[in-house]
């Protein structure tokens, strides 16, 4: 079980520090921003997770090999681009749009089920709230950080029911935790993440909002 549970840290970091180098690089950040927003995406749902659970230091300085996997690949795709392996032109197609998307929803799901074990493994289940509330915060923590640190409107309150999908994911692992077992739990709250993104994405699913009429925004 703890090498699975390596495994799906390794394949959530990996795939939130893709993401977070990649809007770093649309920020036309320097490397050194590039691997730091690619860290933080990776390991900030981690961090807020353990400071929560009262663990200090957080596993993430703990047990750097996340770290600094985030910013070996951070730094691995920016040398890419930056030595026009991949073209600029090719971050910015539909195609590569989507391969980021995936990666995005692919580290949400292991994070929101990573953080619902975190909890339990702590004995603090408190009637599935705190499960809940542990799973979502670590899956969706990386990516709040990612965009206030690039400035920009976070994604997890305004597009593809993103922390939607992650508090349904959490939900399904909670509940069925003490009933198929941590391992059945697990593959099953994440696999309702990646269904509920994936869907949302494809349909343009997003939740109610406000129109302001004045400034002409639309509901999408």
């Amino acid at each position: 079980m703890e090498y699975m549970l390596f495994v799906l840290d390794m394949i959530g970091t990996i795939a939130f520090a893709l993401s977070g180098a990649m809007t770093a690089i649309k920020k036309e950040m320097d490397i050194l921003g590039v691997m730091i927003l690619g860290m933080v995406t990776a390991v900030g749902g981690g961090i807020i997770r353990d400071i929560i659970l009262g663990i200090i230091p957080p596993q993430a300085f703990r047990e750097p090999v996340y770290a600094l996997s985030a910013l070996f690949v951070s730094a691995f795709i920016f040398v890419f681009i930056y030595l026009k392996v991949i073209g600029y032109r090719h971050i910015s197609g539909l195609y590569f749009q989507q391969l980021l998307l995936a990666a995005d929803t692919l580290g949400l799901a292991v994070f929101t089920v990573v953080g619902v074990r975190a909890a339990f493994e702590n004995n603090m289940e408190m009637n599935y709230f705190f499960p809940v509330f542990l799973g979502t915060i670590t899956g969706v923590g990386g990516g709040l950080l990612r965009d206030i640190m690039a400035g920009d409107r976070p994604y997890i309150f305004v597009k593809h029911v993103y922390a939607s999908a992650s508090i349904a994911g959490a939900l399904v692992a909670s509940l069925l935790w003490n009933i198929t077992g941590e391992k059945t739990a697990m593959l099953a709250g994440a696999v309702c993440v990646i269904i509920m993104r994936f869907l949302a994405i494809h349909f343009k699913w997003n939740l109610p909002r406000l129109k302001n009429s004045e400034s002409g925004n639309k509901n999408f």
